[in-house]
């Protein structure tokens, strides 16, 4: 973990500055008639979910560039998001992929309560082969025509439900890559059939307090067809399985022109929307920072998120997924994690009875400008604010360069090898 001193000192040559920040913000807010205390009590209330393998380096297709201190283990896995969070106070959970990280529950629960963390969603792999699964996913999982292979890769989830049972998870993620890569190879028909009575087996396996979120993808690996290709699809997964069964949205999994933010509302229209994995994309899934390309449209999909919570039982899970290739990946999470916070914020501000208004008279403009008031302000005070009182830090980067803790970890943890292609 970072030296606490370090925090408190980075604050301390910062905190006049906020406190100014802060207080002039909240006089303009005032007129707007906005409680500034509000919305920082609901910022600092409110987390995003790490993933497990988002600190260690990402890659592509056709290579890896490894940067120094790689996590080794799960455990090492932990402690860097432990610093995410002490550094935040935004991610306060971690979502494990199995094989990746399958460990004792113990002692996933003991260096979990070491790094101040709980666990998240717990998200099967059988988009590759395992060492001990004696059957290939080459050509599908729980869509595979071998009913041998389907059954293997069914019992894998289940094996992930038993897990997280074990160490507090409430919920289980299944992302498959199956599909076909030329015309004709399957029967779509067929194929999503097999994935149904498959994810129904896994789904009679869950407690009544869990969730299954299933998630679409409109290619990769498959790149002619894809069985869980959209959002239509998953509804129809999550309607098909029942009430435990719900959607989860990649901000990445879609074409650049989709939009987003209107698939949000549709799956909370009709209570099917489960959760969300944040990250941004310029051309396909590039899992990039989250709002490292477009931050107004994750600003327009927590417009709609607001708009939900006036229903008590709406609670999406969030979670960051992304693939950092040429940052350091706990600078990106911290990053992306606090600009998940600002849309959020962002969308506090929005004056709903006004955009009503000017909805239902039809006022487009007028409508438009009052999303794009909130938008355009500087919402950064507040962020600062609420991790300052929370015991983080209000320059986040800043604390975590002037530790040296990569430098540290780099120390204990041998250099990783770059030679290979694909997202490990």
């Amino acid at each position: 973990m970072i030296d606490k001193s370090i925090i408190e000192a980075g604050n301390a040559a910062r905190a006049a500055d906020l406190a100014v920040d802060y207080d002039t913000l909240g006089e303009r807010l005032d007129r707007r008639g906005i409680d500034i205390n509000a919305i920082k009590d609901k910022i600092a209330a409110f987390g995003v979910a790490i993933p497990s393998w988002g600190v260690g380096t990402g890659g592509t297709r056709f290579a890896r560039f490894p940067g120094p201190g790689e996590p080794r283990d799960i455990f090492d896995k932990l402690a860097d998001c432990g610093v995410i969070q002490q550094l935040t106070r935004a991610t306060p959970s971690v979502s494990l992929h199995i094989p990746w990280d399958i460990a004792p529950a113990e002692d996933l629960l003991s260096r979990a309560e070491e790094a101040g963390l709980t666990f998240d969603a717990m998200n099967s792999n059988t988009f590759q082969d395992h060492e001990d699964h004696p059957l290939s996913y080459k050509y599908g999982s729980l869509s595979h025509t071998d009913a041998a292979t389907r059954s293997q890769a069914v019992d894998h989830n289940i094996e992930c439900i038993e897990l997280g049972e074990k160490i507090g998870s409430k919920a289980l993620t299944i992302w498959v890559g199956d599909g076909s890569n030329f015309p004709g190879q399957s029967n779509f028909t067929r194929q999503f059939e097999r994935y149904l009575d498959s994810a129904r087996v896994i789904y009679d396996r869950l407690a009544d307090d869990w969730t299954l979120l299933t998630e679409h993808k409109m290619y990769e690996p498959a790149f002619y067809s894809t069985v869980v290709q959209d959002w239509g699809t998953n509804l129809l997964i999550a309607q098909q399985l029942g009430e435990k069964a719900k959607c989860l949205v990649d901000l990445g999994h879609h074409a650049p022109n989709v939009n987003i933010e209107m698939i949000v509302a549709r799956l909370n229209q009709f209570g099917k929307l489960g959760g969300f994995h944040f990250n941004d994309s310029k051309y396909g899934d590039d899992d990039l920072d989250a709002g490292s390309i477009d931050p107004y449209r994750l600003f327009l999909v927590f417009n709609e998120l607001v708009e939900a919570e006036a229903d008590p039982d709406f609670d999406p899970m969030h979670m960051l997924d992304q693939s950092h290739n040429v940052t350091d990946p706990i600078e990106s999470l911290m990053i992306s994690a606090t600009e998940v916070q600002r849309a959020y914020a962002q969308a506090l501000l929005v004056d709903r009875a006004a955009l009503g208004g000017f909805q239902q008279e039809n006022d487009a403009l007028m409508a438009t400008l009052t999303l794009k008031q909130a938008f355009r302000t500087d919402v950064e005070p507040i962020l600062a604010m609420a991790r300052q009182e929370t015991g983080g830090a209000i320059d986040p980067v800043a604390a975590y360069r002037e530790a040296c803790y990569r430098a540290a970890v780099a120390e204990e943890r041998p250099a990783v090898s770059g030679a290979g292609g694909g997202i490990v």
